[in-house]
């Protein structure tokens, strides 16, 4: 079973949408002070092999290159956005490999005009 963790900016409603995982949080870990490379060597060395952020810097700011753990970035933590398409996260569960970073992007709905 894949071993995910969130981090602090991704939507708490992932826990319970994402069904045959085992899904923690930072905060439930104690890590919610840590920064991001803290953070991910933290998860890595606790045995998780995914760590899911809605923050869009990580992957640019961390090398993970030989890590065990792979990242996930969500481009947005609109739960309601999420949640209506919860089979892009899936979908890059199934191919995360060790050291991979994806990037999952959710459309935003349309605004409607305001009528004059």
């Amino acid at each position: 079973m894949n071993r995910i963790l969130l981090d602090q900016n991704a939507p708490v409603g992932l826990r319970r949408a994402l069904v045959g995982y085992e899904v923690s949080t930072a905060f439930q870990m104690g890590w919610h002070a840590l920064s991001n490379g803290e953070l991910l060597a933290a998860a890595e060395t606790a045995g998780f092999h995914v760590m899911i952020t809605c923050g869009q810097n990580i992957r640019y700011e961390q090398n993970m290159a030989g890590r065990r753990i792979s990242l996930i970035c969500l481009s947005t933590n609109n739960w309601d956005i999420i949640r209506n398409d919860m089979s892009r996260i899936v979908a890059a569960l199934g191919q995360s490999q060790p050291g991979a970073v994806h990037l999952v992007e959710f459309a935003f709905p349309k605004r409607r005009n305001p009528t004059r």
